[in-house]
């Protein structure tokens, strides 16, 4: 059995509200989706094709390679069916397997407890079949092997990506509550920004999302920093295949001499952290960083597009100080910023009243438990009236 040549059932999951854009990052590599759901997109091909998805994905999280799909009615049914199934002919005989599980099954009230009836199976087969028998553990570093099982049908697939997607390799140094990356970029793919007109990120953190602008306008790719995947420990991989993909990133980069990106914080810290998380993806010389308040960021005179992610707030405390800070980014963006694109990223929608502009679009995310909106605010030059957010705004 080689699974880099026999097509399958390939499951790419993503955070929720994040399908849409894992959908068209799939279109743009060729693909055809055959079904796209709320936390990701189906489609059919090879391993062959996992490697090239897994290098190029920047929005998904897993790239799941289905198996073996069967009926199971409890966890010694799912072991008694992957005992039958060849996991000699996948799983090097002296390699290390973790398994995880995504299960919704009335016999199971501990997903650890399949894990281990999976695991148990596979290498039950393997040290039958083979007299070796591999290791395992909760380390992703290897082969990894999932099994998704809702009510009476059961999956099984190989998890060609390992450690999640979502994060993209650079982000050294996390800073505070920083964005994910493949929300980040999700937002940036939501917006107006044609990645050639100057991107202004004040109040940066971290500098994700200025980071993720460059990246995207210089078509540098989440695989250029990763070295490590699932598909990596199957038999019948062959480095050749993932060199040859990785050429091709290596080759796609391109110049964006007139791009003009500038991130900005308040704390020197945060510039600290953000230049060493630009400087491990390549492009710290691609941003303009400073240190100063946010109302201090230079605003180049041509039309772009200025992002900010303030805090949220948790506490009393911090919502009163956060009123304030809101309303100074509206009268920022009003008084500065005019001729540009505005966008704020916010799980806090009634912070977002306190901007007092009327935004053109609110567009949906999720993060962590978070219902969030990246609202968008048309910033007219000239005389037009520049609208007051109504106080029944949409949530």
């Amino acid at each position: 059995m080689n699974l880099f040549t026999t097509p399958s059932r390939i499951i790419i999951t993503c955070k929720k509200r994040l399908a849409p854009y894992v959908k068209q990052e799939v279109e743009s590599l060729g693909f055809t989706p055959e079904r796209t759901f709320q936390t990701g997109v189906e489609l059919r091909g090879t391993m062959k094709d996992c490697i090239r998805l897994n290098l190029y994905l920047r929005c998904a999280s897993q790239v799941l390679y289905s198996l073996k799909e069967f009926p199971a009615e409890n966890p010694d049914g799912v072991y008694d069916t992957l005992i039958c199934y060849p996991w000699e002919e996948i799983i090097p005989d002296e390699g290390y397997l973790s398994v995880t599980s995504n299960v919704e099954h009335f016999t199971v009230n501990n997903n650890l407890f399949v894990n281990v009836r999976v695991k148990d199976a596979i290498c039950d087969r393997i040290r039958r079949e083979t007299s070796r028998r591999p290791n395992s553990g909760p380390e992703l570093e290897n082969t990894v092997v999932n099994l998704f099982w809702k009510e009476e049908t059961a999956e099984v697939f190989i998890d060609t990506s390992g450690h999640t997607l979502a994060k993209h390799g650079y982000r050294k140094i996390p800073g505070k509550a920083p964005m994910l990356e493949a929300l980040t970029t999700a937002t940036l793919m939501a917006s107006k920004w044609d990645q050639k007109m100057p991107f202004v990120n004040p109040m940066c953190g971290s500098s994700t999302v200025a980071i993720e602008a460059v990246l995207l306008a210089t078509n540098r790719y989440p695989g250029l920093y990763r070295s490590n995947y699932g598909f990596m420990h199957l038999k019948g991989y062959d480095p050749e295949m993932y060199e040859a993909e990785y050429k091709k990133l290596e080759e796609q980069i391109r110049e964006v001499p007139e791009l003009k990106v500038i991130a900005t914080d308040i704390s020197e810290d945060a510039i600290y952290v953000s230049k060493v998380n630009a400087g491990v993806a390549g492009i710290e010389n691609l941003i303009q960083f400073a240190v100063c308040d946010f109302e201090a960021t230079e605003i180049p005179e041509v039309p772009g597009v200025i992002y900010f992610n303030p805090e949220y707030g948790e506490r009393l405390g911090e919502i009163s100080e956060l009123e304030v800070t809101y309303a100074r980014i509206g009268d920022f963006m009003k008084k500065k910023c005019k001729g540009y694109t505005g966008y704020i990223f916010t799980g806090n929608l009634d912070l977002a009243k306190k901007i007092g502009l009327k935004a053109s679009r609110r567009i949906e995310f999720y993060t962590s438990k978070i219902d969030c909106r990246l609202l968008e605010y048309e910033l007219y030059a000239g005389t037009r009236r520049e609208d007051r957010e109504p106080k029944s705004a949409e949530s």
